[in-house]
């Protein structure tokens, strides 16, 4: 895409968002193109300006079971978060705590004692029977956007795996011989099933960029397992639908919580476009070494906004994006670092970035 070099008339600020995670008010530029257009840009590795994520829209529609059960309803039916919980498209039963803002399958009821009963006991869902004309009709107006639709897909292969069993149970049949075949042929069945929906997703909401597929590997402190046996267990069921992705020329962007900096490498493997890790991985370091395979959510340094001068925050942008925006090597700066992200800190990346991947 041919786009011109920077004009300071694009700091012109049109309109105003929420911030992030309870982060500053979001300024929003003149720009040059869509929002939409620079993400994928940023995704061919053609980048335009710094993405920090308010170029693209959540989509997470009503239509799917599995976003009522978990209460993350993000569409146009006027179902808000943290309304629903219940049965999940497997028909296993959700309860949302609002305490913690999250919904969690009712431990203790696991829906399979051993993996190798799959075959016998899991009822698939028929997607078909699902109203995908009513959900079209509700979402026209809310997919009629400038920014980049990124559709979620909640409970991805191990995730899945512990709603069938509980968190113990899934763990051990990762790791146990006699359960371990059963397992992988429940992630290739599983993968077979979301390329299924995503093709129900892209025929009634073809305004759909890019899919984010959910599945958490990690705990505060540590992977949850050995990348060997990620490597073993899940990274082919998840390069299945990567592929199948790809194929259709849209991109995909794992949401994987934890500490998984072991696990980077076969993020990379498994076909994911991008990940953006939590505050508890080392971004910096992680975009140093992997940063040219893989778009990394990249975390700003952290300090307290409000007692740094403007002149301090032009500083802190300029050093971040002398460091991160480059035009060969791009990445995304991530919400986690929302907190930092102030006007004057955006308009001077947005600024630099504009500069520098227009050399």
């Amino acid at each position: 895409m041919a786009v011109p070099a920077f004009d300071p008339k694009e700091l012109k600020v049109v309109s105003e968002r929420p911030g992030f995670l309870g982060g500053p008010a979001i300024p929003i530029f003149d720009f040059p193109v869509k929002p939409k257009e620079a993400y994928k840009a940023l995704y061919k590795r053609e980048p335009i300006w710094q993405v920090t994520g308010i170029e693209s829209q959540m989509f997470c529609p009503k239509v799917n079971p599995d976003n009522i059960a978990r209460a993350f309803v993000v569409d146009g039916s006027g179902m808000k978060l943290g309304e629903g919980g219940g049965v999940d498209m497997f028909g296993i039963e959700w309860e949302y705590i609002a305490q913690v803002g999250g919904s969690m399958v009712r431990p203790g009821k696991p829906y399979l004692d051993d993996a190798n009963e799959w075959q016998e006991r899991v009822i698939w869902p028929d997607i078909d029977k699902w109203d995908w004309e009513q959900a079209a009709k509700e979402n026209k107006e809310f997919l009629s956007s400038d920014n980049f639709i990124m559709c979620w897909l909640m409970n991805g292969w191990y995730e899945r795996l512990i709603s069938f069993m509980d968190f113990e149970n899934a763990a051990y049949a990762m790791i146990d011989e006699d359960q371990q075949d059963a397992v992988k042929q429940i992630y290739d069945k599983l993968s077979d099933l979301y390329i299924r929906l995503i093709d129900k997703y892209l025929q009634y909401f073809p305004q759909i960029n890019g899919f984010c597929i959910h599945d958490d590997w990690g705990s505060q402190r540590e992977t949850f397992f050995s990348p060997a046996l990620a490597a073993e267990m899940i990274v082919p069921a998840m390069k299945k639908v990567t592929d199948y992705l790809h194929s259709k020329g849209i991109f995909c962007d794992l949401h994987s919580c934890g500490q998984l900096f072991k696990q980077v490498p076969n993020m990379i493997a498994a076909g994911w476009d991008s990940w953006s890790g939590q505050a508890m991985n080392d971004t910096h370091k992680i975009y140093e070494l992997y940063g040219d395979k893989l778009l990394i959510g990249v975390i700003p340094g952290s300090y307290d906004s409000t007692t740094k001068s403007d002149q301090e925050q032009i500083e802190a942008a300029n050093k971040y994006a002398a460091a991160f925006c480059n035009p060969k090597k791009p990445c995304i700066t991530s919400a986690y670092g929302s907190n930092v992200l102030t006007a004057v800190y955006r308009e001077e990346l947005y600024k630099q970035s504009r500069t520098n991947f227009s050399k």
